[in-house]
């Protein structure tokens, strides 16, 4: 099935807007949207909200395209492409001022059911002009496991609540009867009513402040210039791709086998530079019974986070930049365009990961020039129990788990450390370890940088973290999900590392006890951890770029110095010997070898 994301439209008029004005409306949009972010960044309740800011904002057009793209979290945002326009049609001809709509079904274009959407249409003189669309993950959205990220769904419907498009506001009247039908299905009721709450409040904000700005330039003066904003993505885009040579590329990386049964799985893409257009076509093995299967808009957000990756464009950021995008995902039912009742919600991380991999290393085989390794894949866990200390039952998501390493840009930059995952691109953030400490009845035991975590290279990729926590006096459960133990990021250029060093730093998790381990998770599973006993998770680190033999010495030298990279890992990874009496800083200079190159 083919899909051109949007179609070449302009507003029914024939004004002309100077570029002063249509910089001053972009402005207007952008300070709308960060806006949003800020009042769900200061209203939200919830860890997901309140610590990972795993939410994203967006403005969209009368059309529903998104003229103005949130520097949020892109797996929401290239998701939101097809859903705004889902919901749009859905109610097409009954949407009216003071509406306000939600929805989180990926059957009806949502990403995945954790992540819950509002849209809010805002009108001007008795007309449509925009959408605010706020996003945010939920920590819980229901079904048989807290957290929802059930490893043993084998249907969607053992997943979670499914929510197609509904309307919560009715011309300005909210509707508790539904509101309370959604909340009720949730195990962390006030934390979700307060992050439900915060979406309310951040696409009022939107509504006051795009008000202003049709009020301030009149209604034809704003639609101008967001057609003009439309039109410079675009632009920016397609000369990007028109520098690339004519021709059919084409990859194919291995979704793992977290612990479904049915092996790791290979996904295949197909990219034609035709001109200044760009034709991906997917081709993948049918669906699972396991919960990595991605539906399209989620499959899209993959796609269009390689393209962002692999172009590096200036702003504007909005739907423009994907008009010389055409997808075809493929026949439905497969692992990248499924179908009910396929289970998915691990999508939003591995999936779609493995997907931006897939299309990125087959746009990097066209221009391999400032080349992006691929980031650390999600590994992570959410914990649940009750908290004696307010007789209560607790859920938190621990953000840190999922924090690893970025890619590196060859020729240009090694990873960031510790970041969220590729499905974020660093848009989630960690928290301290003592505001987790007072949300959940746990001790945080460790949390810090992995060693030799990275994956060597010229361009080194980012090292990833380690989080170690322990229940006080009560029983708790650990869902663990994700994937990146088996397969390590990608990297570009010639990097890499001997097997058996990267091996021992994949994503992991153990279960200890003393000190001792009792077992190690390499899969999808959820584990009782009892008093006494520990739980530790390491995220995976990011790709590395170019020869590593290549790096210079002294920057080996201080990788070992913030103990990023061990002495024997210098040595065997980038072929350099260092004194560690050297590496004292009161000691003088240093001695350092290169052993010869590979």
């Amino acid at each position: 099935m083919a899909y051109i994301v949007s179609a070449v439209g302009r507003a029914d008029s024939d004004a002309v807007v100077d570029p002063i004005t249509v910089a001053v409306v972009e402005g207007v949009l952008s300070a709308t949207q960060r806006a949003m972010t800020h009042t769900m960044e200061k209203t939200g309740r919830s860890t997901v909200y309140a610590i990972a800011r795993d939410y994203s904002n967006a403005i969209f057009d009368w059309d529903a395209r998104m003229v103005l793209q949130g520097e949020d979290i892109p797996t929401h945002l290239g998701s939101l492409l097809l859903a705004t326009k889902t919901v749009a049609r859905f109610f097409e001809g009954d949407i009216n001022p003071g509406d306000v709509f939600f929805h989180n079904d990926p059957t009806y274009d949502g990403a995945h059911i954790p992540d819950m959407c509002m849209y809010k249409p805002v009108f001007f003189e008795d007309e449509l002009v925009f959408w605010a669309v706020a996003k945010g993950h939920v920590i819980d959205a229901g079904g048989p496991v807290p957290g929802t990220y059930n490893p043993d769904a084998k249907e969607i419907y053992a997943e979670g609540l499914r929510i197609p498009p509904i309307r919560i506001v009715d011309r300005g009247r909210r509707r508790e009867d539904v509101i309370n039908l959604i909340l009720t299905n949730v195990r962390s009721r006030a934390n979700q009513r307060g992050d439900m709450n915060a979406q309310f409040g951040a696409v009022r904000v939107a509504e006051q402040r795009l008000t202003g700005l049709l009020e301030r330039f009149g209604k034809e003066t704003v639609k101008t210039a967001c057609e003009e904003l439309l039109d410079l993505a675009e632009e920016h885009m397609r000369g990007r791709i028109a520098k690339l040579p004519d021709g059919v590329y084409r990859s194919s990386v291995l979704a793992e086998d977290m612990g479904h049964g049915h092996g790791d799985q290979e996904l295949r893409c197909e990219v034609e530079v035709r001109g200044d257009d760009l034709h991906v076509r997917l081709d993948a093995p049918p669906q699972l019974d396991f919960f990595i299967n991605s539906y399209r808009s989620n499959t899209m957000s993959g796609i269009c986070a390689a393209l962002m990756m692999f172009t590096q464009v200036r702003p504007p950021f909005n739907e423009g930049l994907y008009r010389p995008l055409h997808v075809d995902f493929g026949p439905p039912g497969t692992m990248v365009n499924a179908a009910e009742p396929a289970p998915h919600v691990n999508s939003t991380g591995g999936a779609q990961e493995t997907i931006c991999d897939l299309v990125r290393s087959a746009l990097v085989s066209i221009d391999p020039t400032n080349a992006p390794a691929g980031w650390n894949h999600t590994w992570a866990i959410n914990i649940a129990g009750v908290d004696r200390r307010r007789n209560a039952p607790y859920l938190e998501f621990i953000v840190s788990s999922l924090v690893g390493g970025a890619g590196a840009v060859e020729g240009v930059a090694d990873g960031w450390e510790c970041v969220g995952s590729q499905a974020g691109l660093g848009g989630a953030q960690i928290g301290g370890a003592e505001l987790l400490e007072l949300l959940a009845p746990v001790i945080v035991r460790e949390m810090s940088i992995e060693r030799d975590s990275a994956i060597p290279g010229r361009w080194r990729g980012g090292c990833s973290v380690v989080t170690e926590i322990e229940p006080l006096d009560h029983e708790m459960t650990v869902i663990g999900w994700g994937e990146g133990a088996k397969i390590p990021s990608a990297s570009v250029a010639g990097a890499g590392a001997p097997a058996e060093t990267l091996a021992l730093k994949l994503a992991r998790g153990w279960h200890l006890r003393n000190g001792e381990v009792l077992r190690e998770i390499d899969r999808n599973e959820i584990v009782v951890v009892l008093p006494g006993e520990r739980y530790r998770s390491r995220a995976g680190g990011g790709g590395g770029a170019g020869d590593p033999f290549l790096r210079p010495i002294e920057r080996v030298r201080a990788d070992v110095l913030e103990r990023k990279v061990s002495l024997e890992a210098a040595r065997i990874e980038y072929g350099v010997v260092l004194d560690p009496a050297s590496l004292e800083p009161d000691l003088g200079a240093t001695e350092t070898l290169r052993e010869g190159a590979r």
